[in-house]
This record gives C-alpha cells, structure tokens and sequence, in this order.
C-alpha cells in the first residue's frame, strides 16, 4: 500500500488556530462527559449509601474485567433535556469486556430519579438491543428502576419504538440465541419486571432488590393488602418460592461476581474471520487531526490528511484516484482490521456516486467492512447535473449503502447535510456505531442556505401577488431566527441529546472507537441471507 504523505504545516498559523478552536470543543466535551457521570444531588448520594447500594460507576468498574477499554455509548443521551439532570437517560451503558467476552452492559443510575425511565431511556434501551442483536453480543442489565417517569407515559408507552418494544426485542433476541442476564439491584416494577422476567438468567439481590407488577401502594390502592416491597418481590419470594429468580446474592458486589460467573461459562462462538494483520500506529500523531479540520465548516480540508492519521502506518490504497475525486475511496487497515474507506472532499458528483457503489459492492464482495467519514453538504444541483443524471446516480449510491450486508461504521468529522446524511451511511441507514466530532454539524442544510431558500420562495410568492421583494430589514428579521435555530438544532450536542448518533468522541480517538466497534462486529457472521442488490436505475 501507499504511504500517505501528510502536507500539513503543523507550524502554519491556520494550523495553530485551528487546533486551539478543537482544542477547546474537545476540552468542553470532556466537561460535558464528567458532568453527566457524576453531577448528582448529594441527597440523591446519601440515599445511595443508606440503602448499601453500590454507584453505577462502581458496578461498572466490578463487572469490567480489570484494564480494558469500555467504549460507551450515549453518554450524552437527554442532555439539556427534561429537567436537565437526567443524566445519560438515566443509563449508564456500553459495549466491555467481562470475563473475556465482548457484552453489551446496560446499567440504571439510580441516582437519578431513582431510576426513572424517560421516553429517551427506552429509546438508548432500544439502541443497546439493537447493538447486540446485529453484533450477536451477550447483554447484562444491572437494574434498579422505580419504573416508568408517568407524567411522561403517553411519550414511551404505546409506539413502535416505546418501552413495549423493549420486551419484543427480548423475546426476539431469546429466540436468536442471545444471552440475556440481569442483577435485580433495587426496585424492578410494572414493566421492568416484565423485562426482568424475560430475560434468561436473573440474580437477585437480598434487602433492596425486588420484582412485582404492582409495588406496594398500588397493591394497597386496588385490594387494600398492606405489604412491604420485601415481601410482595424480594429475593427470597422470588428464589424461594414464586422462582422467577435463579440466584440469590448478599449484595450488589455478590451479585456482580456471579453475573461474572455466568457469563464466563457461556459458549465461546468463534468470531468472524477477516485477513487481518499485525495492528501498528499511523506514522503521524492522531491529534494533528485538531490543526487539521477547519474552524469554520465552510473551509474545506483534505480528508486522506485524516485518514493518514487513522489508518495502520498511514497506509492507503485509493481506488480511482482521478474519478469523482470530490469522494475518496479506499483501503486500509485499522487496529489490523480490513477497512473500505468513503471520505468526503466535496459535494457529490454523478463520478462520485458511481465510484462508490462500485466500490461498495467490491467490499461487500470481499467481505470488507466499510468506514465512512462524512464531511457533505450534499449532491450537486443544477441543470447541467440533472441532464447527466445526479438523480439516478445519486440513487445507485443510496441503493448500495442500504443494501450491502457488510459491517458499516460512520463518523461525522465536520457537515452531514441533506442527502449527502444518508448517502454516506447516515443514521437511516444502519451502521453498526455512527460517532459524532464535536465539531460536527447536521441537518437539512446549513442555517444561512436555508435562509437563502426561503428568502427566495418568499420574493417568488410576492412577486406573483404583485408585491414588492422584502427589504434588506425583512430579510433580516426572516433570516436570522432560521440561522439561529439551525445553530441550535444542528449542534452536535443536539444531536447526541437525541440518540441520532452513538455518542460525540474526541477526534484523536477515533481510531480506537473503530477499532473497538469492528471487533465487537465481528462477533456476528460477516452477512446474511440476503446477499445482493436491488435494481439499480441504468
């Protein structure tokens, strides 16, 4: 493979100020994370130590073998959102390594509401199933959950993606193989019982976890039995008797090990295979990529400048370098992983999009994963473009994304606008992870275009009514509540509040991230029976 050879001045001013602006996003980023692991109520904590629980941090830390990589997922979840202390979602969650076997890991906050689950809670419950069924990952749930936030029920409770769905996907998971244990470590009511008892093995802890469809003042409301939460669900009722629980644990660090046990005697299944090599760092530092991408969106950098900085010994072969070069296509390795590259350098030609659905169907082909760097206001528009088919073009693109069986991995380096979003792996269009930059910026398009269009629409329609075009005054009071609002809503923050992404990550660690995301991949076959394309427009 080719060397990429950098052209960075890494003592240039551009550069130096460049890095300073990413340096400080990074460095809020890091706030931001701190804040939502462990800004909580010292009530909120008193109640914690009174009650012999453990922290959501330390389970964490117990259930995780000792000095491997935690790589979580939506810790930002609901930020800003709600009351603004609803932290991550209420759930602590991630993909980590437990006695030497990659698990998707899912635990409560109870410090947080007691627990509560918010209509985003169920949406990040529903990520993590996702994650592990098309991974094929084994999932342990540490739960302690006062259940459902009512005032927001009519939000998670009846739709395709509220709560319910959360125990479809359990029965759909049982029935695809994938282990499901759970600790009962505080309060499982109403429908986290049920999510409880659908799971495959349970441990249950004695003198505050506890199990019932109704906890003690519904029972009292509807039949008038007084019952204390020990008795109608505790560990002994439950192990004893109703035998909904399979192990019975002294505390939350008993409980802890045997989850460990268990998981340490379930089958090793033999990931999938691909031509890896020996893993060695890119020949130049990762955190250059902080000097390298612009302050400002609008400015556009090279993207093999960053891909030079991800790849194993910044080793890159391009595939049609000198067609549709405003997309660069090719292959490297991450972490000693096979990876097929898209990466932005503009907006998408018909030479573009036609270079890669060939190159997308040559890596699904070979059985090679696919990374995409989305850095895209979209594809080009214009008469000229249309008369040479950008439409059909554009749409072989957008078919082959959707319908290549390969692992796909996307990380938003700077714009993800318009189609560009979903030609380039967006969201809709199921990778496996999709990261965000906190640079990042997504939406329809950028706030000032959309300004400009409805400007434009708006001085089409007075036009026709015979009025005169707006003032430079009504431009102005027209335009800047847009651009305001685009700032707002196309923030990456606002999106990873939402679940639109996996989470926001610091750029020099990108390599890693995808390195973690491809081998927890690989714990599923390469594809499935569904090999193949759709009908492309010739």
């Amino acid at each position: 493979m080719d060397i990429i050879e950098t052209k960075i001045d890494t003592h240039s001013d551009e550069y130096k100020q460049n890095f300073e602006a990413m340096s400080i996003l990074v460095h809020d980023l890091k706030m931001e994370l701190k804040k939502a692991g462990f800004e909580r109520s010292q009530k909120a904590l008193n109640r914690l130590v009174q009650s012999g629980k453990l922290s959501a941090q330390k389970k964490l830390d117990l259930l995780l073998d000792k000095n491997t990589p935690f790589l979580e997922i939506a810790p930002l979840a609901a930020k800003d959102m709600y009351d603004g202390k609803i932290h991550a979602a209420g759930l602590r969650s991630g993909i980590g390594i437990v006695s030497g076997k990659e698990v998707v890991i899912s635990v409560n906050d109870a410090t947080i509401k007691g627990g509560a689950a918010y209509p985003l809670t169920a949406k990040k419950i529903l990520r993590m199933q996702t994650i592990a069924m098309e991974n094929r990952l084994p999932s342990v749930s540490l739960i302690d959950s006062a259940g459902g936030y009512l005032p927001l029920q009519s939000e998670m409770f009846p739709d395709i993606d509220g709560g319910g769905r959360v125990f479809y996907n359990q029965a759909m998971m049982s029935k695809m193989g994938i282990p499901q244990i759970v600790a009962v470590m505080g309060l499982c009511t109403a429908g986290g019982a049920y999510g409880v008892a659908m799971s495959n093995e349970i441990v249950h802890v004695k003198g505050h976890g506890a199990i019932f469809l109704g906890g003690p003042p519904l029972v009292k409301a509807a039949t008038g039995e007084e019952v204390s939460a020990d008795e109608l669900g505790g560990a002994l009722l439950h192990c004893i008797e109703s035998g909904v629980s399979d192990y019975i644990a002294e505390d939350d660090p008993h409980a802890i090990a045997i989850i460990r046990d268990i998981v340490r005697h379930l089958p090793r299944n033999e990931k999938t295979r691909l031509s890896t090599i020996v893993p060695k760092p890119p020949l130049y530092d990762p955190q250059e990529v902080y000097g390298i991408v612009s302050r400002d969106l609008a400015t556009p950098f090279d993207i093999r400048e960053i891909i030079a900085r991800m790849a194993d010994g910044s080793e890159f072969l391009e595939f049609k370098e000198l067609y549709g070069p405003t997309l660069v296509c090719g292959y490297a390795y991450i972490h000693g992983y096979p990876v097929g590259i898209l990466g932005n350098n503009g907006v998408l030609f018909s030479q573009s999009a036609e270079k890669a659905t060939q190159f997308i169907q040559i890596c699904d082909k070979r059985g090679i994963p696919l990374v995409f760097l989305q850095n895209i206001n979209g594809f080009i528009i214009g008469l000229e473009y249309e008369r040479g088919g950008i439409t059909k073009n554009g749409h072989k693109m957008v078919n082959a994304v959707s319908t290549c069986t390969v692992p796909k991995f996307t990380v938003i380096v700077g714009a993800s606008y318009g189609a560009g979003n979903y030609a380039m792996c967006g969201r809709a269009y199921s990778p496996r992870f999709l990261f965000m930059w906190p640079n990042g910026k997504i939406g329809v398009m950028g706030g000032a275009e959309a300004a400009k269009v409805l400007i434009s629409i708006t001085n089409d329609q007075n036009l026709r009514l015979g009025k005169p075009p707006l003032t430079a005054a009504e431009e102005k009071a027209l335009k800047e509540p847009i651009v305001a609002a685009a700032e707002k809503e196309g923030n990456a923050y606002y999106s990873t509040a939402r679940l639109w992404d996996d989470g926001i990550i610091d750029p020099a660690k990108t390599r890693d991230v995808l390195g973690l995301c491809i081998s927890a991949s690989l714990n599923a076959p390469l594809r499935d029976d569904a090999f193949g394309y759709g009908i492309f427009r010739m």
